[in-house]
């Protein structure tokens, strides 16, 4: 899979989502009708270390990563349990190998607000992200709504 190939299949198949580009990454938003300001992060793609983000090793060459936020319930059937927050520039304290290709794990940083990755997704590791996406997107839309309020 490419990036273009995962960022298509979003934008064709949540309504009311948007691509934005910032800090480095590409994300898709929920924000039917431009109505916030960026909207709500369903997924973003990310293909380079940050400061505050080294733990998947993006820098390596053609290496990228695919994040979204799931319900803290779904993560911990993932992975057993939602981690505490590390510290500034650190990574959750899970036994996982976040430089690993084509598998879906928690997100180096992130995975306290019970975010997930890949690296380099396979079409067939995608299929089996799509129920997260899915997941992702009507989390968004609900929280959403509570910002219209």
């Amino acid at each position: 899979m490419t990036v273009e190939e995962i960022l298509k299949y979003c934008l064709e198949n949540l309504e009311g989502t948007v691509l934005v580009e910032s800090w480095g990454e590409k994300g898709i938003f929920y924000n039917p009708d431009h109505v916030l300001k960026r909207g709500v992060y369903i997924l973003t793609v990310k293909e380079k270390d940050g400061d505050n983000d080294k733990g998947s090793d993006l820098d390596r060459e053609n290496v990228y990563r695919v994040n979204l936020g799931i319900r803290k319930e779904s993560f911990a059937k993932l992975f057993g349990e939602v981690p505490k927050r590390p510290s500034a520039g650190g990574v959750v304290d899970m036994n996982y190998d976040f430089t690993t290709l084509n598998k879906i794990l928690p997100h180096p940083v992130y995975a306290w607000m019970a975010w997930v990755c890949v690296l380099n997704p396979s079409e067939q590791t995608f299929e089996g992200l799509k129920p997260y996406i899915q997941e992702a997107y009507e989390y968004a839309k609900e929280k959403f709504k509570k910002r219209r309020k």
